[in-house]
């Protein structure tokens, strides 16, 4: 019974990885659709996400039998109530992704983002993909000191919203207001797919350590 058990947490955590897999896979598909207005892709990403929810409920569903069924206490309670948030945190990147690549569905057949701020959401997707792939490996090693690089490593996307900003605000921008929103939206979303990333880390920090070291 106890081999089954300890079976079943190493199987939760191995689906968590896989989860962090599917959402790096859509970020990225959703910038390659937002960047080259692909409609296809945008499709693509959208239609996933409910493979990505699926994923969170069976997740969730498992963690509740394990709690009713074994009580766990300690660390084994720990891992599981870890667990079910880091898979609320993947969910809500996978939102994330659905909703950039809504917005290039929504403005196809053009182009969404502007050939002037091209570079910076090229820059984003680069730095989500990064995100999200360490994001997998931390919560597979369980590695602290890699969980803890991700703070640092969020900082990339954080220059990068503000770049946005500060081209929004120019008294040089030529493309409406309409554009702005989605320049903000896009901005925004990406912003919030780093901050899922760096709190899954800490997730991570908490459960091997015991102890939320990292700012919350």
């Amino acid at each position: 019974m106890r081999d089954s058990y300890r079976e079943e947490l190493d199987d939760i955590n191995n689906c968590l990885v896989e989860m962090a897999n599917s959402v790096g896979s859509a970020v990225s598909t959703a910038t390659t659709a937002l960047l080259d207005a692909d409609v296809a892709l945008a499709d693509l990403v959208i239609a996933g996400d409910k493979d990505i929810d699926a994923t969170r409920e069976s997740i969730e569903q498992r963690c509740f039998t394990l709690l009713a069924r074994q009580q766990p206490v300690a660390g084994d309670l720990r891992t599981i109530t870890t667990a079910m948030r880091i898979v609320s945190d993947l969910e809500r990147m996978g939102d994330l992704a659905e909703h950039i690549a809504k917005i290039a569905r929504m403005r196809f057949p053009d182009h969404a983002v502007p050939q002037e701020v091209r570079p910076a959401f090229l820059e984003a997707g680069h730095v989500a993909e990064m995100l999200v792939a360490k994001t997998g490996q931390v919560i597979a090693k369980r590695d602290v000191e890699a969980a803890r690089e991700l703070e640092t490593d969020d900082d990339a996307m954080d220059r990068i919203h503000r770049g946005l900003f500060r081209e929004l605000l120019s008294d040089n921008w030529p493309y409406g207001v309409e554009t702005a929103i989605d320049i903000t939206l896009l901005g925004r979303y990406y912003e919030r797919f780093a901050d899922h990333a760096v709190s899954v880390a800490r997730r991570v920090v908490y459960l091997v350590t015991g102890e939320k070291d990292m700012p919350a």
